[in-house]
Parts: C-alpha cells; sequence; structure tokens
C-alpha cells in the first residue's frame, strides 16, 4: 500500500484500536473522514464508512470480527453528538442501536454479552447485543484518558471490568458475573502508583492487570483475584507518555508503546528473559538496578502515537497515527527481526491520539 500524499488533513486520525483478538484479528480506524477497518494478516483494508454516512468519528470498537461496531462521533465533521454512542451493523449496513448520555462519551468497550461506556466521570455497562438494558453504572475519579478495560472473553476464568478508583493511582475491578442493577458490591481496589493513571491493559482470562502512571517509567502487573503485585518492568529511566500496554493470547509476554517511539517486550512467564543491570547484585543500589528491562525492543517513528499488539507466533504488530505499518518477529535471546518493510495505510496525519 502507498502512502496518500495528496490528502487532506481531514484525514486526521483520532484513535486506533485492535479488536478482542488483537494481531490475530483487525484493527479499527477512527478519523475525520469516518471509519476504516483492515484485517491484520495479511494486511488489508476490509471495511470504510465513509464521512457521508457517519461523519467523523472520535472513537470506535470491533466485536471480535462480527458484524457489529461502536462508534462515538467527533471530530471536525460530526454527523452524530459526541455523548452518543451508535451500534453500527455491517451486514444491513445502518446504525441498529443508539445510547445517549450526559456526558461526552471517552471510550466504548464491547464484549459479547456487554456493552461499557467510559464518561469522564462514571462508567455505564449495559447488557448487549439482545435487550440492552442498563445493568448499572460506577463512579469514578476524574478519568479524562477514558481509561477503561474488560476481560473480552465470556469463556474466561475471571469477568473483570477495570478503572480508575476514587484514589489517586488506584484501579478498582469489578467482577461482571456478580454485579447486577439491584446487587451492590464492595469495591475492589489495586493501589498501582503514586501518580495519575495513564495506562490500564486485562488479558484474555481476566487473570492479570497491567498498569502505568503518567510517569511511564514501570508498568506494574497484578493477579486480579488476589490483587498482589505479580512483576515490576521498568520501561526506561526518563519519563515517557504510555499509548498502549497489552497482553500476548497466552499471558507469557507483554509489549507497550511510548512516545519514545520504541516498542518494548516483556517476559511474564520465565521473567529471566528480561534484561537486568549488571550492578543488579548490588543490593545497596536500590531498585532502579534491580529493574527488569524488556528482552527485546524495536523502533517506530517517535513522538507518533502507536498501539501494538502480540500475533501468532511471537510476532508483534504497531500502527501508528502516521499510517506506517511493522510487524516483527522477537527472539527470546533479545531480538527483533522486521518483518515488514515500508507499508503504510491509506491515512495521512500529523496529529497524536
Amino acid at each position: 500500500m502507498q502512502l496518500k500524499n495528496n490528502m487532506a488533513m481531514r484525514e486526521k486520525v483520532h484513535s486506533l484500536r485492535f479488536n478482542q483478538d488483537h494481531g490475530e484479528g483487525c484493527f479499527m480506524c477512527c478519523m475525520d473522514s469516518g471509519v476504516r477497518i483492515y484485517n491484520v494478516e495479511p494486511l488489508a483494508e476490509k471495511a470504510h464508512l465513509c464521512e457521508s454516512l457517519v461523519g467523523s468519528v472520535s472513537h470506535g470498537e470491533m466485536l471480535h470480527r462480527t458484524n457489529l461496531l461502536a462508534m462515538v462521533g467527533g471530530g471536525a465533521v460530526p454527523k452524530y453528538a459526541d455523548n452518543t454512542v451508535l451500534i453500527y451493523d455491517d451486514c444491513t449496513s445502518r446504525l441498529v442501536l443508539e445510547f445517549t448520555f450526559s456526558a461526552p462519551v471517552l471510550a466504548v468497550r464491547l464484549r459479547k454479552d456487554r456493552l461499557v461506556v467510559v464518561c469522564r466521570r462514571q462508567i455505564h455497562v449495559f447488557s448487549f447485543p439482545h435487550s440492552p438494558r442498563r445493568l448499572f453504572t460506577c463512579e469514578t475519579r476524574d478519568n479524562p484518558l477514558g481509561l477503561c478495560e474488560v476481560s473480552p472473553l465470556p469463556s474466561a476464568d475471571r469477568h473483570i471490568l477495570c478503572f480508575p478508583a476514587h484514589k489517586l493511582g488506584a484501579v478498582q475491578l469489578v467482577d461482571l458475573l456478580t454485579t447486577e442493577s439491584t446487587v451492590s458490591q464492595a469495591p475492589l481496589t489495586v493501589q498501582a502508583h503514586k501518580s495519575e493513571l495513564a495506562c490500564l491493559s486485562v488479558n484474555r482470562e481476566g487473570t492479570l492487570l497491567a498498569t502505568a502512571s503518567h510517569k511511564g517509567t514501570l508498568i506494574r502487573v497484578f493477579d486480579t483475584a488476589r490483587r498482589v503485585l505479580l512483576a515490576e518492568l521498568r520501561r526506561g529511566s526518563d519519563p515517557a507518555t504510555l499509548y498502549c500496554i497489552n497482553f500476548s493470547g497466552d499471558s507469557e509476554f507483554i509489549c507497550c508503546s511510548s512516545d519514545k517511539g520504541t516498542i518494548h517486550i516483556f517476559a511474564l512467564k520465565d521473567t529471566q528473559l528480561n534484561r537486568r543491570s549488571t550492578f543488579s547484585r548490588i543490593g545497596f543500589l536500590g531498585g532502579y538496578m534491580e529493574s527488569q528491562w524488556a528482552l527485546a525492543n524495536f523502533t517506530v517513528p517517535p513522538e507518533c502515537a502507536c498501539v501494538c499488539a502480540f500475533g501468532a507466533n511471537s510476532t508483534v504488530y504497531a500502527i501508528c497515527v502516521d499510517g506506517t505499518f511493522h510487524k516483527y518477529v522477537f527472539k527470546a535471546a533479545g531480538c527483533c527481526n522486521r518483518e515488514s518493510f515500508d507499508v503504510y495505510l491509506d491515512l495521512v496525519t500529523d496529529e497524536e491520539f
């Protein structure tokens, strides 16, 4: 695919998001010119909802590889309000559901049995897609980034919804199986950081939670059942803005992207694979020297918002808002081999999301 240099700036990208199958599935690109859906392997555009149909779109979510898409209007030429979630059925090529809220919607998360809508101070959970109704609403800390993740598989061990708790740096966990509109539940929280949260991720089984703060130097991984710290992984020594954290399908690895232009890959199952400082055995030097560093990494355009995810056979994909697509295969020894060259998506932007 070749970059279209003559495309207007109305192609601004507002968000990029993989579906729940991550690198083995698709990703959704929300832009001023509408929505585009791409297959990851092989890389190919699968659908394009143009501006005349849906207007400019700021946030979106695919439901696995099904015909249902969730969208929120926003950007330069919105056709729908930013406080409304629209459900689009690609089989019938029409909007089939609409949910309106009292505040702008900052994120949407889908499961095969739930719709989760994120506003700045509230999380709304609905049954979905059949006979949709509001199940409950959670009050949150001020959440301008719309942070919220949910374990994607109804057959998973745990059905976890996580979002910023009221306390600074804490994450609230909600069990979707036991919470109904008429049942109250004591809040379960994980004190993850001492500063504001910047990124959250949950593995497919709902058993692991990964967090990062606005400092962007550390990623912490917790057991969601026991709410205990399992691993502390160091992205770097200087502050950074983290865009994305994702677990591999088997939860043996985790990857992250930041504005430093580097995708970091860490081992979770065999943490001995992660690099450590040569001074790590000198205890008086403190936690910094004892940190676990990425076992492998590769570079993408710096200061360009980017999402990353694992595919099959130790593959990691990264998609950036400048339209570049990156595919690497990593080895336990720490090397990354590039598998794609000069691949561009059909978008142009100099903006970050």
